[in-house]
């Protein structure tokens, strides 16, 4: 999902993968940073301790770059059998 969504609006994807131990440290928490897994988009939380659906990210995404909403997607057999 990050890539595709990175090649289509000029962003900056930083991706941060840390041992668990690392999260649960005092000095992360002082860090005021959300709890992994999480996704962020410039200063907002856009999901933390859960996954995210792609559309979620993409509207984030977008409120970040002042673009308006994207229209909505029609929701195809695939998406609701998968929950996308």
């Amino acid at each position: 999902m990050m890539p595709r969504l990175g090649a289509e609006y000029p962003i900056e994807i930083a991706v941060t993968s840390k041992p668990i131990a690392d999260y649960q440290t005092d000095d992360y928490f002082e860090l005021d940073l959300p709890v992994a897994p999480a996704v962020m988009v410039g200063e907002e939380i856009v999901v933390e301790g859960s996954a995210v659906s792609e559309e979620k990210v993409e509207a984030a995404i977008r409120r970040h770059l002042g673009m308006p909403e994207a229209a909505a997607k029609r929701k195809t057999f695939m998406r609701k059998l998968f929950g996308g």
